[in-house]
């Protein structure tokens, strides 16, 4: 089945690469409306970019995963930013790169006016994990609003992802009230619900 291209009053065939940051001072913190993406490396972030927009290789997968250290700003019809973030936890990633990923993550959640959300990805299967603990940390600390994104649901049986669901909800990790959306970027299950929440967060703008 085709993806639905247009949402509400924006049209996703508009949908381009404005920035790869990898400084500090390169970030985004003005002017549009932002809705960040954070998770583990291997969570599917890049595939999740990629099933929103309904485009195949808009995002790329990178071939060693936790490797590239940058901020992917992605403008969605001149009326929001999708900005992905760069993975956590990966075991290879050097003292330097977790030094650089430190300090790009906490420059862009600090005084950010732009940011209305962070999707935070967390691997149906994997559970939340300490990094992940760690991110919602930054979270918090810095009052981000937040909800969790389940990726590769496809993966799991009903009963699995019940199951799975049904932890994620009970997660003390996570704030009171925080919303889980089950999500297949295989499939696209999860697309519509997601892209309601999206333009939720950032309002009038759309």
């Amino acid at each position: 089945m085709e993806a639905q291209m247009r949402y509400g009053q924006v049209n996703l065939h508009n949908t381009e690469l404005i920035l790869t940051a990898g400084l500090p001072s390169q970030l985004i913190k003005s002017g549009l409306p932002q809705i960040a993406f954070a998770g583990r490396s291997n969570v599917g972030k890049s595939s999740l970019v990629n099933s929103l927009i309904g485009r195949k290789k808009l995002a790329r997968v990178s071939g060693e995963p936790g490797k590239t250290v940058t901020v992917n700003c992605y403008r969605v019809d001149g009326k929001l930013i999708l900005t992905d973030l760069p993975g956590y936890g990966f075991a290879r990633r050097s003292k330097d790169d977790v030094k650089k990923w430190s300090s790009l993550t906490e420059t862009y959640f600090r005084d950010n006016p732009a940011l209305r959300m962070v999707l935070q990805l967390v691997d149906c299967k994997v559970g939340l994990t300490e990094d992940d603990r760690m991110m919602l940390r930054y979270l918090d600390f810095y009052q981000v609003p937040y909800l969790v994104v389940a990726t590769k649901a496809d993966k799991l049986n009903r009963t699995e992802l019940a199951r799975a669901s049904e932890k994620l909800l009970s997660e003390p990790a996570f704030r009171p009230g925080t919303e889980v959306v089950l999500y297949s970027s295989l499939k696209g299950e999860g697309r519509d619900a997601l892209w309601k929440r999206i333009l939720d967060a950032v309002g009038e703008s759309c």
